[in-house]
C-alpha cells in the first residue's frame, strides 16, 4: 500500500516543465550556436534578406549573445566572478563577429586580445579564490 500524499505537505514534487527562462534562453543559443558551428561544411552560406553568411560566422553571434545573457543570469543570482567572466567572453566572440562582418582586422584583433586578457585575469582571480 501507499500512503496517499499530504495536502498540507510543504514539499512540492518537481514538475517536467520546471524551468528558468534565462538559462534555457542561454542554453538554446549556446546549442544553436553549436549546432551552427558543425552544420557550416554541409550547408555553405544561407540568405539573412539580402545579405549571405556562412553558419559559421553565424556561430559567433549566437555564442556571443548566450555569453552576454549569461553574465545577466550569473549577476541576477549573485555569481560576479561568472557575471564578468560571461560578459569579456561574450563581448569577445561579439567583436569576432563584427570585425570579420566589416572585414575591420582591427577589431578582431581586439577582441582576440580581450579573450587573452580575460583568461589571464580569470586565472589570477581563481588564484585568490
Amino acid at each position: 500500500m501507499t500512503d496517499p500524499v499530504d495536502p498540507d505537505d510543504d514539499r512540492s514534487l518537481p514538475s517536467s516543465f520546471d524551468f528558468e527562462f534565462g538559462p534555457a534562453v542561454v542554453g538554446l543559443l549556446v546549442g544553436a550556436g553549436g549546432l551552427l558551428f558543425l552544420v557550416d561544411p554541409l550547408v555553405g552560406a544561407v540568405a539573412l534578406g539580402p545579405v549571405r553568411a556562412r553558419p559559421v560566422a553565424l556561430s559567433t553571434v549566437a555564442l556571443g549573445a548566450g555569453f552576454c545573457l549569461g553574465a545577466g543570469v550569473f549577476y541576477r543570482r549573485g555569481h560576479r566572478l561568472f557575471a564578468a567572466a560571461h560578459a569579456v567572453f561574450g563581448l569577445a566572440w561579439l567583436g569576432v563577429a563584427v570585425g570579420t562582418a566589416l572585414g575591420n582586422g582591427v577589431v578582431v584583433v581586439g577582441a582576440v586580445l580581450l579573450v587573452v586578457a580575460g583568461a589571464g585575469w580569470l586565472v589570477t582571480r581563481t588564484r585568490a579564490w
